[in-house]
Formats: C-alpha cells, structure tokens, sequence
C-alpha cells in the first residue's frame, strides 16, 4: 500500500499573463484586475480548505505570470502565503523581465521569496517577436541585477529551443549569453506546438528530429563543461542549486495544487483544478483521478527516470512496501543488457543513449491493460 504524508510542496497557479506566448497552452488569460481580485478571494478560501500543512519545505508560484499582479495585488497573494513559507527551504517565482520592478522586487524579499526562475527563452530578438514576448536580452540582465540586489540570488533561466527557423548558431549565442548572466540554474526546454496556441494557429511547427537532437547533445555536451551538471532530462545546476520544488515531482512526492490550472498528488489520490471561470464560480471544485497502485508506481518511475541519477531504489521501497525489481524485475533485466539502463549504487537510471528514447524505454514499464 502507497504511504501517504502531508505533502510538503505547495504548487500556486497564477492564471494571468500581459501577453500571451505563442507556444503556451498553460491555464492563461490576459491580465484584468477585477478578474484578478476575483481569483484572490478564490484563491484564500482554496487555501484555507485544501492546505492541511503549515510546515512545507517548497513553494512554488507559477503560471502565468505572477509578477503580471499589480504591486497590491501581489502584496495580498504573498501575505496569504506568508503563514506557509515560515519553514519553506524554498520559496520560487516565475518573473518575466518586463514584468518586474522596484517594487515588486522589494516585496518578494519582503516575503521570503529566495528563488526566481525567469523566462529568458532566448536573446534573439527575432525570435522573441516570433514568440510573442516583448522584453530584450538587456531585460534580463536587468531583472537578474534588480534581484540580486534585493538579496534573490538564486536565479534560473528557461530557455527554448528547437524553435521555428532556429539555427545552431543562434542556440549557440543563446546559451552562452544566459551563462554571461551568471544564473544557478538553467531549463532547456524543445519546443512542442500544443493545439490551441498561436504556434498551432499559424501551422508553424519545431525543427526536424535531427536538427532538435544535435541541438540537445550540444546542450548537454557544453553546459557541463561550464560548471552547469546536468541533473534531470532538461535541466542544469551548479552544485547545490538544483530546484528543490522539481525534485519533489520528479522524486514522486506528494504536493499540493492550488488555483485554476493547477494539478496536486495526496496519495494514490490526483486533481486537476478546472479553468479559471469554473475557479471563479467554486474554488473547491476538482477532478478527481484515482490512481492504481500498479499506475503509481508507473508514474513514479517515469518521474524518476528523467533524472540523471534516475530511481532511488530505497524511496520506491518507502513509498510501496516492496523492493522494485519484485514489481519490474524482468523488465530491469532486459533494459540493462540492452544497455538503455544502469545500476549505480542504490539508484536504477538511463544510459546516456536511452535519454532520448525516454518514451520508448518507459513502455517496456508500462502496466498490462
């Protein structure tokens, strides 16, 4: 039987954008402050219902875009949370550079914020109009300063590539301006062209399976070679900055979920929170998915092999109360002699070959129907 704590992440979902990115299919609108005012009293009585614990290791607001708030607006939303990040190891923001200033900087220290992970996509101005976002490379270095000065030093950058018409070179200018900037941490996320965004709208599509490969093992060719080791399947860290909130998903913790968009794991039990119209007219409302125990521990060992160190063999015993090659012994076997995975220690993980055939190595675990 899966073993059930109170989750010590907390996940907030800020629906609320300036502008919209051509290649989001996150729960978003365009920023309106009555709306806004409205989700903020949805959003109290979520909280006080659905957050049984004040003792969370990480939280996380994300979105959206939180620093999309008006400065009092942002005031409310983290005074509301102050009661829960009085343990918080981590605390992280989602900012985009044209969102952020003075004042609003002032206020994340103020209450407690000491992470921020900042959308820089790239610093190709061509690029960035193709994407729909309105901020230049001198932002972001902006931003990443007027932070730092208010004692935020713990700074991630997301980038993308694979982008329409992106060349190798451009990728290439990308990354080594994000590390001129110094980050913690840096995200590279491939490009995919969800239904219902601006991208898919206008029939535009990524770069071909070798051109998104050659730039994926470049990354992962040169990034370590700059200090930034690599840790799960899209990100890099300097030592001792890896993101805590991530590790919570990816080691298949329990978390909360809170707002329109957002998703949460107690147990054998998931949510999906619905749009933001159906949040407006009952925060408390859900969809609930009750998972098998033979699907948890699918899930948890798709998590946990987009990390580089892969399953903690000890952590899966925990969680289920038996040792995991009793559940997929005959699978294990097969994978390691085909070379796709590795035994190191206490952890099971993916060769460096099998990384980018995650999907096909993850079916040979898949629960019979």
């Amino acid at each position: 039987m899966i073993r059930t704590d109170h989750p010590e992440a907390l996940y907030v979902h800020v629906p609320f954008c300036r502008s919209i990115c051509a290649y989001c299919d996150f729960t978003h609108e365009p920023y309106c402050i009555e709306r806004a005012d409205a989700w903020l009293k949805a959003l109290k009585q979520e909280l006080s219902a659905r957050v049984r614990s004040a003792s969370l290791k990480t939280i996380y607001l994300g979105g959206g875009t939180p620093t999309a708030l008006s400065l009092t607006q942002l005031e409310v939303l983290l005074s509301m949370l102050d009661p829960y990040a009085e343990e918080a190891e981590e605390y992280t923001i989602e900012v985009n550079p044209e969102t952020l200033d003075e004042a609003k900087a002032e206020c994340l220290a103020r209450h407690r914020i000491n992470r921020a992970s900042i959308g820089y996509q790239s610093d190709n101005p061509k690029l960035l109009a193709l994407m729909n976002r309105h901020h230049s490379y001198e932002d972001t270095a902006a931003c990443m300063e007027l932070l730092r000065r208010h004692g935020i030093a713990n700074l991630s950058l997301d980038l993308m590539y694979s982008l329409p018409g992106q060349t190798m070179a451009q990728l290439q200018q990308a990354v080594y301006h994000a590390m001129d900037l110094k980050p913690a941490h840096l995200s590279l996320y491939s490009l995919t062209i969800e239904q219902g965004t601006a991208f898919a709208a206008r029939k535009l599509n990524h770069l071909d399976d070798d051109a998104e490969a050659d730039m994926y093992e470049w990354i992962c060719r040169t990034l370590p070679e700059h200090g930034y080791q690599q840790y799960e399947i899209s990100n890099f860290a300097l030592r001792g900055y890896e993101s805590r909130h991530n590790l919570m998903y990816w080691n298949y913790r329990d978390f909360y979920g809170i707002s329109a968009g957002a998703s949460g794991k107690e147990g054998l039990l998931r949510y999906d929170h619905g749009t933001l119209k159906e949040y407006l007219e009952d925060p408390l409302a859900v969809k609930k998915i009750l998972l098998s125990e033979a699907d948890a521990r699918f899930e948890m060992v798709m998590m946990s092999l987009r990390l580089v160190r892969g399953l903690d063999r000890k952590l899966f015993q925990e969680t289920f109360g038996i040792d995991v090659n009793e559940v997929y012994g005959s699978v294990i076997s097969r994978l390691l002699q085909k070379g796709w995975l590795k035994e190191e220690e206490r952890y099971l993980a993916c060769t460096k070959k099998s990384y980018e055939i995650l999907n096909t190595v993850l079916e040979e675990f898949l629960p019979e129907e």
